[in-house]
């Protein structure tokens, strides 16, 4: 039987109320598009940036299993309060999908500690995603790589930690690589950057790509065990230099 899983899709939803060629790609949004895509057992819901408390009230973050986050345009407009928020709905075993552009995103570079910072392009090139770690549940069922006709280039130096795993690496036409499948955990949670999703290329409706999503969604979804215990502790056992 498969897992419930709640997820929320969060979008800043900007390029397609302003983009006329990102409209055309996404009418419903990308948000809809990634959710569209996903194949999952559970609650599907979306939220964006316009929407109060940018869609990510308490209400809403308890009862999300694993967010996806895209952003871009508008990054500095994402309140701190909900950066925090969502941190610590990550520690505390929320899984967390950073998709493309989300990379510049407060939370992943809060989570991350670094700058976040990658070369890019625009010239419409081919990219060609190699899986690198052929035994990982986030590429299930994916041959040796995806090739997307049309994509954003992303070259390293990618300035992030050292992931605790690399699952994907990406070769662009024009000659750079970089790491586009990197698994991180933090606290309790589990944390995915997956690099493909330019707004201008119809990027999620590929199906290997919607696989890999839907697969990171899965891996990510929190484990059923309790929250651990911090602070000052009592001993399990008699600690004899305490004997009276």
């Amino acid at each position: 039987m498969s897992q419930s899983i709640n997820v929320t899709v969060w979008n800043e939803y900007r390029h397609e109320k302003t983009n006329e060629k990102v409209a055309s790609v996404y009418p419903k949004g990308m948000h809809a598009a990634i959710a569209e895509g996903l194949d999952v057992t559970g609650n599907i819901q979306v939220a964006t940036l316009d929407d109060p408390e940018h869609g990510l009230s308490e209400a809403v973050l308890d009862g999300t299993d694993v967010l996806i986050w895209w952003g871009h345009m508008a990054h500095d407009e994402v309140n701190n309060d909900i950066v925090e928020r969502v941190y610590q709905r990550v520690l505390k075993g929320m899984g967390l999908i950073v998709l493309h552009s989300g990379h510049f995103s407060k939370i992943f570079k809060k989570l991350m500690g670094t700058s976040c910072d990658l070369k890019w392009r625009e010239a419409d090139e081919k990219e060609r995603i190699w899986v690198v770690n052929p035994g990982h549940p986030i590429v299930d069922g994916i041959g040796e790589y995806i090739e997307l006709p049309q994509e954003e280039m992303y070259g390293e130096h990618f300035d992030i930690p050292q992931p605790d795993e690399l699952v994907l690496v990406s070769w662009f036409e024009g000659g750079e690589v970089f790491r586009s499948g990197c698994c991180y955990t933090r606290g309790a949670g589990k944390i995915f950057y997956f690099r493909p999703g330019h707004e201008t290329y119809p990027t999620y409706y590929n199906p290997q790509v919607r696989k890999v999503i839907s697969n990171a969604v899965k891996w990510a979804a929190p484990v059923d065990r309790e929250y651990p215990r911090y602070g000052n502790a009592q001993p399990l056992e008699t600690i004899k230099g305490n004997q009276a």
